[in-house]
């Protein structure tokens, strides 16, 4: 088919649309990335550009001499990477344990978390539990509400269900106990899916602003994605202890580097660990 002229038009076709597509997701990156390198003369007199006339660093050099921007930076690696564990911790314990027919109470802890799918608490109760548990103005604010999401449960759950049975019985009969079959058998099987849910899990905490915005009132432990949405949000830009170069800090570019380096982790990361996606999130969705 891909020999005759129909065929070939399908796929110059297929190329044509997918080269638009991409050309329109990557663009707007390049304007940001372009514009956090330009002045902000250049930036109101250009509506769009790719090539900066004259590259400027300023930008970068101001919001890398405030130790506003760099504590951001440290808290949000520090809930992404504890918030990742945590959550990857509580998530496969308890799927594990609802994945087997003889767990007493399985169908009863199912349907909470299927309930917790479709209604949620709200946003005032939400906050004050949080606050009837002293969490606010903590790092784990923004850690255990959000520690288990109900759909990354129910298809971890469905992939522990897939695997055989045989191995858990072949190593309870040489004498493993449920704990040792989980550590040793189950989770060296369950890389793929663990390194789809290790990504699902860091990008959201990564991108998490508003948790922060609700229970942090101490601006010393925003995370950079509540200072970049402060600074977006905020017309005169105040952005903590000015280097004593930058008494006018440049207000657009400025805005444009902090958007560029509060995505370029994700943006680095993002296209290695892609290839377990699908991999990860399709070993586990064959059955629920």
């Amino acid at each position: 088919m891909h020999n005759k002229v129909t065929g070939k038009i399908f796929d110059y076709s297929n190329y044509l649309i997918l080269l638009i597509v991409g050309l329109t997701t990557v663009i707007p990156f390049v304007y940001v990335i372009a514009s956090s390198f330009a002045t902000d003369a250049e930036i109101a007199r250009r509506p769009f550009f790719v090539i900066p006339e004259s590259v400027s660093f300023e930008a970068y050099r101001y919001i890398f001499s405030t130790n506003t921007f760099v504590r951001g930076i440290g808290v949000s690696v520090l809930v992404t990477c504890l918030g990742t564990l945590v959550s990857l911790a509580l998530t496969l314990t308890m799927a594990y344990p609802l994945s087997k027919t003889r767990f007493f109470g399985k169908n009863a802890f199912l349907s909470i978390v299927v309930f917790t799918m479709v209604f949620g608490g709200g946003m005032i109760p939400t906050f004050l539990v949080v606050k009837d548990l002293n969490l606010l103005n903590s790092i784990w604010a923004l850690i255990l509400p959000i520690a288990i999401n109900p759909f990354n449960l129910i298809v971890i759950k469905s992939f522990f269900q897939n695997l055989p049975t045989a191995l858990e019985e072949q190593a309870k009969i040489d004498g493993c106990s449920d704990i040792s079959v989980f550590l040793r058998i189950i989770l060296p099987l369950s890389m793929p899916v663990i390194a789809t849910f290790t990504l699902f899990y860091a990008v959201a905490y990564w991108n998490d602003y508003f948790n922060a915005l609700l229970y942090i009132r101490d601006s010393a432990k925003w995370p950079i994605q509540l200072l970049l949405q402060q600074l977006l949000m905020v017309a005169n830009v105040s952005f903590g202890e000015m280097s004593s170069d930058f008494i006018n800090p440049p207000e657009e570019s400025l805005k444009m580097a902090v958007v560029v380096v509060a995505s370029l982790p994700i943006m680095i990361f993002y296209p290695f660990l892609q290839k377990h996606f699908a991999k990860g999130v399709m070993l586990g969705s064959v059955k629920g």
